[in-house]
């Protein structure tokens, strides 16, 4: 069984931290694909400061599509049409000096555009404005995204999946609920993820966190997989994800970015 590095604690970061938060979030029916790569290829698509977080010696990239419903500072209340929109991120996964596991996002895509504009100039992270759409028939989920702006333009993905049972549903031996990750697993290492890196304008690192239930996590049925957003990275893939999974969603308290310190 694969294991990824024992010496990082994984669960601290999944607690909620003191305080107010700062806003909140509604992400709702997300897919989640992922590829592992030689982590030489990955590793200088970080900022300095950052090391690839590992599993089975293996750098991991992860295509996201999801919807965002209920987006709002703490002071304010969600506004149609400016608080629901579709998003897709691709990301990988990084830590700060042995510690603080988390995300590091290579692009996001964005159907709103005071969103992507606002996560650019007050999050530094690198949204790009898309044609999305997300359509359910049942189990049936369907994604598909075209980048607008900024360019590079016309990249974007299509994906459609089946969702099946909870994972680990019928298991009487496990020791967490159906659908729960279980942490030292490969699911939770992808999908449990509270903290994100970003860089400002003189390249000084930030870290956000955010909280939320464990992800109710499902097995899924890939039908169809079309992407050039990993390829706009210089990470092409001809072959299928290597990791498989879905979830309808989690409520989410965002709270702000603070900078890390440095040596």
């Amino acid at each position: 069984m694969m294991t990824p590095p024992v010496d990082i604690d994984r669960i601290s970061p999944t607690r909620r931290p003191a305080g107010p938060a700062g806003g909140y979030h509604t992400w709702r029916d997300l897919t989640f694909l992922h590829w592992r790569f030689p982590p030489e290829l990955i590793a200088p698509l970080l900022p300095p400061g950052l090391s690839l977080d590992t599993f089975d010696g293996d750098a991991w990239v992860g295509l996201v599509p999801f919807f965002m419903a209920n987006v709002r500072p703490r002071w304010f209340c969600a506004v149609p049409g400016l608080s629901h929109f579709c998003e897709t991120n691709v990301r990988t996964y990084v830590h700060y000096r042995g510690r603080n596991p988390g995300v590091w996002f290579l692009s996001l895509e964005a159907s709103n555009s005071i969103a992507v504009l606002a996560a650019r100039l007050g999050w530094h992270l690198p949204y790009f404005r898309s044609v999305m759409d997300l359509s359910i028939e049942g189990r049936l989920h369907k994604y598909e995204c075209r980048r607008l702006w900024p360019g590079p333009r016309d990249v974007g993905c299509r994906v459609t999946a089946r969702f099946g049972p909870l994972l680990g549903a019928g298991d009487p031996d496990r020791d967490r609920p159906a659908g729960q990750a279980i942490p030292g697993t490969l699911e939770h290492f992808l999908v449990e993820r509270y903290l994100l890196y970003t860089q400002g304008r003189r390249r000084e690192l930030f870290c956000g966190q955010v909280h939320h239930s464990p992800y109710p996590v499902h097995q899924i049925e890939l039908l169809q997989c079309e992407d050039t957003l990993l390829g706009s990275h210089g990470l092409s893939v001809s072959r299928p994800p290597d990791h498989l999974a879905g979830s309808p969603g989690v409520d989410v308290e965002i709270f702000p970015l603070k900078p890390v310190p440095r040596a």
